[in-house]
């Protein structure tokens, strides 16, 4: 048996964690593991390494991931997996791990319909694969995110300001409501549960005629122009409002130890998993607990995450 392991779609914080555990375990066992770089595209491109410990080491506690990661349009037409195909065949590659997101996956997917026994890894910072509580990178994206809102209110209490901070997530809330949990937020509005300007307007209105006149609006990206409610809130209410998008910031950085921990021991399933002969299987965490499920669960799931409800009482 030879492995190959890939990155793909957006980096995220403890996918060098997972590549360390994969290298690790399958040393272990006498099998040898190929990073495929750039994603899907070095599949196509022929672009391979051979992994051992003097690349892997002291990795885990570096961001990103060393492999590299890219988006590979070529890969969604079936012209462009046949050459995957072929890349793996011509190194003697017969079993891949893909650390990615849904879209990674359903890639993962098409390539085990190909005969390669694939297992994928959940590494995404939005959280929104439904089928696992947590994926790589979240964690440590959220604590980000928590420094920089300690910051922000910092000074919006030192002038007795708002401000809208918009971080990110793509069509799951759970950064923008775990970070208003864990950081103070007072309104926030996520793709499971969008407020419209009128509505965030009102509950800013409620706080400052209750005497808090400095308030973080938290919400997640692509809901909003943020320009726009910015200044529909100045009119309406005759205030300052400062505009925060996070960005990138938030993907950076040294993972937590919860993400390298979590990393590794999904690289390590993957790894047993390929030895028992499973393919086609996604490892996840539910309920403390290592898991897997199937692709074909993972990619029939609706992919808007169901947010914690519960957890929204605590911001009313």
């Amino acid at each position: 048996m030879k492995i190959g392991i890939l990155t793909s779609g957006g980096d995220a914080p403890g996918m060098n964690a997972a590549i360390r555990a994969v290298v690790k375990s399958a040393n272990h066992n006498n099998i040898e593991v190929f990073g495929i770089k750039h994603g899907y595209k070095g599949l196509i491109n022929e672009d391979l390494i051979k992994l051992d410990n003097s690349i892997i080491d002291n990795i885990s506690e570096r961001g990103g991931t060393i492999i590299k990661t890219a988006r590979c349009p070529e890969f969604i037409q079936e012209k462009g997996r046949r050459k995957g195909l072929d890349t793996l065949n011509k190194f003697g590659i017969d079993s891949v791990i893909v650390v990615g997101g849904d879209g990674s996956f359903k890639g993962a997917q098409k390539l085990c319909e190909l005969g390669i026994k694939v297992i994928g890894l959940p590494g995404t910072i939005d959280n929104d694969l439904p089928y696992t509580d947590y994926c790589i990178g979240f964690d440590t994206t959220l604590n980000t995110i928590l420094e920089c809102i300690g910051k922000i209110k910092d000074t919006d209490s030192s002038h007795e300001k708002t401000t809208i901070v918009e971080v990110m997530g793509r069509y799951c809330g759970d950064l923008a409501l775990y970070s208003a949990i864990a950081g103070g937020g007072e309104i926030i509005s996520t793709p499971e549960r969008k407020l419209d300007f009128e509505g965030i307007l009102n509950k800013l209105s409620k706080n400052i005629s209750e005497g808090k006149r400095d308030n973080i609006i938290i919400i997640t990206e692509r809901m909003y122009d943020i320009e726009e409610l910015k200044k529909y809130i100045e009119e309406k209410l005759k205030i300052s409002v400062r505009g925060t998008v996070l960005g990138f910031v938030q993907r950076g950085g040294n993972p937590s130890a919860f993400d390298r921990v979590l990393a590794s021991k999904m690289g390590v399933k993957a790894v047993e998993l390929l030895i028992k002969d499973s393919k086609g299987r996604a490892v996840g965490i539910r309920d403390n607990k290592i898991i897997d499920v199937s692709f074909c669960e993972v990619n029939n799931i609706n992919t808007n995450k169901d947010i914690e409800y519960n957890l929204l009482k605590l911001l009313l």
